[in-house]
């Protein structure tokens, strides 16, 4: 969700992973029908007055030639809008040929606008008539635009990645009559349960940390500084999350404050949870998704999913391909990290669905055939079409782990209860998320964080603490289309205990395709669960030492053909450092406050017996 010397050299991959930038380039503009790349646009810069008197900077680009009214395409951010115009080049450019107006702003408090910012604002309450929120802030934007801006059609739309993704949904909660199509992408939707800051209750560590010391150390992107190349030296070094405050932020900024204090789902967190808000559709919404998203991908289909339950009038669409965060926005999108998906699958979305989709709500223009999922099924390589998502015709069928690592759709025979694999986890010696050295989250140099989720998890396998099971190659292709779960038997000698579970696709050992890609294991799905929060996010409680609980674990959708003469793979871990922070595996109220001595090492144990039979369920496609 997301200019000094070292900004100006960090700032391209800075925004990109905040979803607002593609690829640096310079200002570009255009005429009524074709984007000449070469021709500034006509520029005018004005402050917006809201309701409450705060004005917003904001900068609108409109061909110098209209012959016709236009659409207002607005993107609201809190990266800055000085180099919004760049995305005329990548995310834009589709659009930009067809013909809109464009208009940039900076949100409250950020940048050249006046205000408080708060991150991720909360929902206003209602009955309050003065009280503003970023639906409000957008409504009134929308008036004034739809007021002022020479050669509007009297339309607006909305589109913008991770926090401006955010901010688009927030639009439809109150939307402006004008406004007739929105596309929320990569949008969170609830920061405790799946989204950047946590997932399952477990603290998103490296990301919180270092996206917070971005956004709130001043108005503008700051980076925070490492003295060390490899950050999860940096972070264990770092000891016990209390010493966050007291060694380097000193309690000044606010949403590091609110993790210390908030640390169940308590009224904040719920408050701040945009999804449940979500209670009506009457404006045409677009979701997008990348399966390998390493930022937001919980909350773009969670949007999805609650709008659905409120769309008597198939408003609501979904698109989901094989892209990390905002990876659809730039680029061909014919590859990510190593894996090649045969296609240029962010162009594909760029041209044949987002453009056509705006330029039909806008502009009445075409044909409308889309039905409302369309995805890119990954392992086969295509683009896939369904009339709701999940789709209807798949069978849940669960994937059973049994003795000498191996996993089978066969459940256990009867035997022991007690059939279980172990491992000892040390938070002093945590499993790393991804291969060392790890890089910081927005490193000018490059970082791994980008396609970190699609790293070949052969960089853990058989390390002490890792847990893997796979079947035998499959000789038939298994597609898996719809939500994944985890059914985790799991016990510690602790009384806290974190629990990550990773599906995975294995290549096989001769792959004369790509043969440095043999014997490949590509995480198809994952997350992770801190283990208090099994009965209640509320009111979480110690787990009994040794005794064996269920673990059940969203891994979230997905489409995915496990081809034949692959294998499955499910790994099993505790630690996955420094994204998680690392759980004490003693219970404490509070891990924030926790202290050093409080980390403990713990005997984990996974049951695979037919009373305890820990299975992944997979919706498959009936043979």
């Amino acid at each position: 969700m997301h200019r000094n010397s070292i900004l100006a050299i960090a700032f391209a991959a800075i925004a990109a992973a905040a979803g607002l930038l593609v690829q640096p380039a310079s200002l570009a503009g255009g005429q009524t029908s074709r984007l000449e790349l070469d021709k500034p646009q006509a520029k005018s810069q004005t402050m917006i007055a809201m309701r409450d008197g705060v004005r917003l900077n904001t900068e609108i680009y409109a061909p110098k030639s209209i012959s016709e009214p236009l659409p207002i395409i607005l993107l609201r951010t809190p990266y800055g809008i000085a180099t919004a115009p760049r995305n005329f080049l990548g995310y834009f450019k589709e659009l930009a040929e067809d013909g809109y107006i464009f208009a940039f702003q900076d949100i409250r408090g950020r940048f050249k606008s006046e205000g408080q910012f708060v991150m991720d604002r909360p929902m206003r309450e209602k009955s309050d008539p003065k009280a503003i929120d970023e639906s409000t802030d957008t409504y009134d934007t929308i008036e004034w635009l739809i007021k002022n801006v020479p050669k509007n059609n009297g339309r607006v739309g909305m589109l913008g990645i991770s926090y401006d993704g955010f901010l688009t949904a927030c639009a439809i909660l109150d939307p402006h009559p004008a406004l007739k199509a929105a596309s929320p992408q990569a949008s969170p939707a609830d920061m405790f349960i799946g989204d950047d800051f946590y997932h399952n209750g477990a603290f998103r560590l490296s990301y919180g940390f270092e996206y917070v010391a971005m956004m709130e150390t001043s108005n503008v992107v700051t980076q925070f500084h490492f003295d060390r190349y490899d950050t999860y030296d940096w972070y264990l070094s770092l000891g016990a999350l209390s010493h966050a405050n007291e060694k380097y932020f000193n309690g000044k900024l606010p949403t590091w404050n609110d993790f210390t204090t908030h640390a169940s789902y308590d009224s904040f967190w719920q408050n701040h949870a945009f999804a449940a808000k979500l209670d009506k559709l009457t404006v045409p919404t677009l979701n997008v998704a990348g399966w390998w998203d390493q930022e937001d991908f919980y909350g773009a289909l969670k949007i999805y999913e609650e709008l659905e339950k409120k769309d008597p009038d198939h408003k609501n669409y979904l698109a989901a391909g094989p892209w990390n965060h905002g990876g659809w926005a730039g680029g061909d999108g014919a590859t990510l990290g190593r894996i090649n998906f045969e296609s240029n699958t962010s162009k594909y979305f760029r041209e044949k669905i987002q453009a056509p989709w705006f330029a039909y709500f806008l502009k009445d223009k075409g044909k409308f055939e889309q039905l409302e999922a369309t995805t890119f099924q990954t392992g086969s390589n295509k683009w896939m079409s369904y009339d709701r998502w999940p789709p209807k015709n798949m069978t849940v069928k669960n994937l059973y782990f049994h003795g000498g690592r191996r996993l089978s759709f066969e459940a256990p025979d009867a035997g022991d209860a007690n059939e279980s694999d172990s491992y000892v986890s040390d938070p002093a010696n945590p499993v790393p998320y991804r291969p060392r050295p790890i890089e910081p989250t927005y490193y000018p140099g490059g970082s791994g964080w980008y396609t970190w989720l699609l790293e070949d998890q052969r960089f853990v396998d058989h390390r002490p603490d890792v847990l893997s099971w796979e079947t035998e190659p499959l000789d038939r292709d298994v597609v898996v289309s719809g939500d994944i779960v985890a059914h985790l038997f799991a016990s510690t000698s602790g009384s806290d205990s974190d629990w990550v579970v990773k599906l995975i696709d294995v290549y096989p050992e001769v792959y004369s395709k790509a043969p440095k890609m043999a014997g490949y294991e590509l995480m198809i799905a994952n997350d992770v669960f801190r283990g208090r929060f099994r009965k209640s996010y509320e009111k979480p409680e110690p787990i009994t030492p040794n005794h064996p609980d269920e673990y059940r674990i969203d891994l979230h959708s997905n489409d995915h053909t496990f081809l034949k003469g692959h294998r499955i793979m499910v790994q099993v871990q505790s630690t996955w450092f420094p994204l998680i922070d690392r759980n004490p595996q003693k219970y404490v109220e509070n891990i924030f406050r926790a202290k050093d001595s409080d980390y403990q090492k713990a005997a984990q144990r996974v049951y695979r017996s037919k009373q305890h039979s820990s299975h992944i369920a997979l919706p498959v496609v009936a043979q």
